[in-house]
C-alpha cells in the first residue's frame, strides 16, 4: 500500500477497514482450504505420504515467495502488490478446484503459497509505515489477531459449503474470500502517514546486500525466530496426533481444537497492550515459556478433559505472542530498505513454520510420538532463552524502561545491530 498525504496519527479503529478487515477476509479462505488439501490429494490418487507432502507445498511456496514479494512491493507499492497477490491466489485456487492430478494440485498450492507471502508482507509493510512507534505492538498484534480470527472462521464456512456442495466447494469459498479482500483494498482508501513520521526508503538496497549488512542479526535473533515459528507450527500437528493416540474421535478432537482456538483468538489485543506498555520481552518470554512447557506436558494427558486443559494452556501461550514476530521484525528493520529486511525476516519465520512439524515427525519416527512432542516443546524453551538474549540487542523497545522512555517521548539508546539502529527511533522525540 502506498501511503497518502500526511495527516493526524491514526487509531486502530481508523485503519481497521483498510488493514484488519481485508486481512481477516483473506485468511477465511486459507482457513477454509486447510482441512481439505490432503483430502483433495487423496481424491486424485495420492498416497497418505504424498498427501502429507501436499500440505508442505503451500509452505514451500510461501518461503519461495518471500524475497520476490519485496521486489514487487517496492516496484508497485504495497496495496498493488496485495492486489496482485489476491489475483494469483485466485488462479491457484482455480487450479486446485479443477485438479485431476497431483502435479496440477501442487502447482496450484505453490501459487497460493507465493501469493500468501506477498499479501502478508504487503500488509505488514503498510502497517509499519502508518502506525506511530508507540502503537506498533498493538497494531501488529491486532493484525495477528485478524489472521487468527480468519483462520478460526474459515473451517466453519468451508464445512458448511462442503456439506452443501461437496469437498471442492472449500476452494470456491477461498476464491470468494480473496476476491472480497481485493475489492475491499480497491474501494477503501489508505490511511495517511502521520505528520512527522519518517517514511520507508525503497528500492535502494537489494536482498543480498540487506542480508550481508545485517548478517549477525539474522544469524542470532533470526535463528531464534525460526525456533519460535517451529514450535508454533508444530502445535497444530501434535494436538491431533496425540488425541488420536488417546483414541479420541474426530468430533472430540475438533471440539478440543475449537475451544483452544477461541482462547488463542481472545489473547491478541491484551498482548499488544502489554508489549507497548512494558516492552517486547514482557510477552516474548512468557509466551514461548508457556507454549513450550505446556507442549512438553501434553504426553502426560490421558483423556479428553486433561487434553483440553493442556491445549487451552498451549493456545494461551501462543495467543499471548500474537504479533510478536511482526513487531520484533519491524523494530529491528532499518527505514532504508525496510521492505527488503522484512522479506528476509519472513523467510526465517516461514522456514520455521515448515520445519517444526518435520522435526517433530523425525524424532517421533525414531523415538516415539511422546518423545517427538517433548523434543519440539523443548525448542520453545530454547527459543525463550534466545529471545531473552537477543531481543534487547536488536529491539529498542525490549524492556519496561524502554517502553516508558518511548511514552515519555525520549529517544531510546541505539540497539547494537550490524547496520545501526532503525532511523525511526529518533523520531520518537518531537
Amino acid at each position: 500500500m502506498t501511503a497518502g498525504r500526511p495527516g493526524a496519527a491514526p487509531s486502530l479503529r481508523s485503519i481497521a477497514p483498510s488493514v484488519f478487515l481485508p486481512a481477516m477476509v483473506y485468511e477465511i479462505g486459507n482457513g477454509a482450504i486447510a482441512p481439505v488439501i490432503a483430502l483433495t490429494a487423496l481424491a486424485v490418487g495420492a498416497s497418505p505420504a504424498q498427501a502429507g507432502f501436499m500440505l508442505a507445498v503451500l509452505g514451500v511456496g510461501q518461503v519461495l515467495g518471500d524475497l520476490p514479494a519485496a521486489s514487487l512491493a517496492e516496484r508497485i507499492g504495497d496495496r498493488h502488490a496485495m492486489l496482485v497477490a489476491a489475483t494469483v491466489a485466485i488462479g491457484g485456487l482455480v487450479a486446485c478446484f479443477f485438479s485431476r492430478s497431483l502435479i496440477v494440485l501442487g502447482v496450484g498450492l505453490l501459487l497460493i503459497g507465493t501469493a500468501n507471502a506477498t499479501y502478508y508482507l504487503g500488509r505488514q509493510s503498510y502497517l509499519a509505515e502508518v502506525i506511530p512507534v508507540g502503537m506498533r505492538a498493538r497494531a501488529m498484534s491486532t493484525l495477528g489477531g485478524s489472521h487468527r480470527l480468519g483462520l478460526f472462521i474459515g473451517p466453519f464456512v468451508g464445512a458448511a459449503a462442503i456439506g452443501a456442495f461437496g469437498l471442492r466447494a472449500a476452494y470456491v469459498v477461498a476464491m470468494i474470500s480473496a476476491t472480497t479482500a481485493a475489492f475491499v483494498l480497491l474501494v477503501i482508501p489508505d490511511v495517511p502517514v502521520p505528520e512527522g513520521q519518517p517514511l520507508t526508503v525503497r528500492g535502494t538496497i537489494g536482498s543480498r546486500r540487506m542480508f550481508a549488512g545485517n548478517r549477525r542479526l539474522f544469524l542470532t535473533m533470526g535463528v531464534a525466530i525460526v525456533a519460535v515459528s517451529a514450535v508454533r507450527a508444530a502445535r497444530q500437528t501434535v494436538l491431533p496426533l496425540w488425541s488420536q493416540h488417546l483414541g479420541m474421535s474426530a468430533a472430540q478432537t475438533s471440539l478440543v481444537f475449537g475451544i483452544a482456538s477461541a482462547v488463542d483468538v481472545a489473547m491478541f489485543y491484551p498482548s499488544g497492550q502489554v508489549m507497548d506498555r512494558f516492552g517486547r520481552l514482557s510477552i516474548a518470554l512468557p509466551s514461548m515459556t508457556i507454549l513450550g512447557a505446556a507442549m512438553m506436558l501434553l504426553p502426560l494427558t490421558a483423556g479428553t478433559l486433561s487434553l483440553t486443559i493442556v491445549a487451552m494452556v498451549m493456545s494461551f501461550g501462543n495467543g499471548l505472542g500474537s504479533g510478536i514476530m511482526m513487531t520484533l521484525g519491524t523494530d529491528a528493520a532499518p527505514l532504508d530498505g525496510r521492505v527488503r529486511f522484512l522479506s528476509i525476516w519472513r523467510v526465517f519465520s516461514d522456514s520455521g513454520n515448515a520445519a517444526g512439524p518435520v522435526v517433530m515427525s523425525i524424532v517421533a519416527t525414531f523415538a516415539g510420538l511422546a518423545a517427538g512432542i517433548v523434543a519440539i516443546g523443548s525448542v520453545g524453551l530454547v527459543a525463550a532463552v534466545a529471545l531473552g538474549r537477543w531481543v534487547p540487542r536488536y529491539s529498542p523497545f525490549a524492556r519496561p524502561r524502554d517502553a516508558a522512555r518511548l511514552r515519555a517521548q525520549r529517544p531510546p539508546p541505539a540497539p547494537a545491530g550490524d547496520g545501526g539502529p532503525p532511523a525511526e527511533v529518533a523520531a520518537a522525540e518531537p
